[in-house]
């Protein structure tokens, strides 16, 4: 009987490699828990470009420390870098937990992420003290103009005119995040929409290289309390009212810097690590550098009902909170108890000084 020629096996072909950044990590590292938020929701644009952005930079994610308060906001932490640290703080306190943890452990990087309501309202008095300190934080301002764990009520940035779904008219001003925090203190302050992917991610990749307080105000309109006609935080009035001052380009200090620009028309900064932050001119006389100019051209802004977006402010060379306090560069947590507990003759020796 003749035997049934068989056929050789084939072998699979292989697998492509998964692409990995700088530091040996594929994007999924950077990844969180599946969002519980609505379909559509701003605030789940900003966690994908906070996860771009870290993967970009080449972060270690056990080296961030993510800090929120309440509100659909501040659920956000749980959908970007789950292996990091973590802290849900209580309602508009999430600066004082922030502030703590950065200054027992100044090796981390903090992201605080807070909404309108959150910032604005309740936690108004811990926001200005963290603006004016400088501590070395991105803080984010997820911003839609309502209350949207409570049914949709106007919050504090709500413009004055703009109308929720039930038809009812706000007839309170705005309080400016960007403003406040630039007159206080802040060193980078920017605003942007989290429809516009290439400015956010831009701007939170410059924030991951900035040496201070970061504070960016993001437009995230709420699909299910404010995106009808008659909100100005909805995605179709950010679409027609949207008025970038600049482009936005950055050069990470481990990339190749080659910048070709025309003379007059970019203006380049330097971060704190080396890399470089280039913003193209789309106004002739703004100058990011200029505190009164920014706040000039933000009141103009609201004057001439536009949404200004873009970096507002920096400032590269003022020193942080942890500068300010000539704080030992070991980490406050690592100390010994030693060095952190003195004993009872330095008391002693104290009591008897205040005498």
């Amino acid at each position: 009987m003749a035997s049934t020629p068989t056929t050789p096996p084939t072998t699979p072909p292989a697998a492509p490699a998964v692409k990995t950044n700088r530091i040996g990590l594929s994007v999924m590292e950077y990844k969180g828990s599946k969002t519980t938020l609505c379909a559509g929701c701003g605030h789940n644009a900003i966690s994908e470009r906070i996860i771009d952005a870290m993967y970009e930079m080449g972060v270690q994610p056990e080296r961030l420390a993510k800090f929120s308060g309440i509100g659909c906001s501040s659920k956000s932490p749980a959908y970007f870098l789950s292996r990091s640290h973590s802290f849900n703080a209580v309602h508009g306190r999430m600066p004082s937990v922030a502030t703590g943890a950065l200054l027992a452990n100044r090796t981390l990087m903090g992201i605080g992420v807070s909404g309108d309501g959150d910032t604005a309202s309740i936690g108004m008095g811990q926001f200005v003290h963290l603006m004016r300190r400088n501590l070395p934080i991105i803080y984010i301002i997820e911003d839609n103009g309502v209350y949207g764990l409570t049914k949709g009520q106007f919050s504090a940035t709500a413009d004055l005119g703009s109308k929720l779904k039930t038809g009812v008219i706000n007839d309170l001003p705005p309080i400016d995040t960007c403003a406040m925090a630039i007159e206080l203190g802040a060193t980078m302050v920017g605003r942007s929409f989290s429809g516009d992917k290439k400015q956010v991610l831009t701007l939170l990749k410059a924030a991951i290289a900035h040496n201070g307080t970061v504070m960016l105000d993001i437009i995230s309109p709420c699909v299910t309390f404010n995106d009808h006609e008659g909100s100005t935080k909805s995605y179709k009035y950010m679409k027609d009212h949207d008025e970038p001052i600049h482009d936005v380009s950055f050069v990470p200090q481990f990339e190749e810097i080659n910048v070709d620009y025309d003379p007059g028309t970019t203006t380049q900064v330097t971060m704190h690590d080396g890399s470089r932050l280039l913003l193209r001119k789309l106004e002739e006389d703004y100058d990011a550098t200029n505190r009164i100019e920014a706040v000039k051209r933000l009141m103009q802004a609201h004057e001439k009902g536009e949404v200004l977006t873009g970096l507002f402010y920096i400032d590269t060379k003022k020193p942080n909170f942890l500068e300010m306090l000539n704080m030992t560069d070991k980490p406050l947590a690592t100390l010994p108890e030693s060095v952190t507990k003195p004993p009872k003759s330095v008391l002693d020796e104290v009591m008897e000084m205040l005498k």
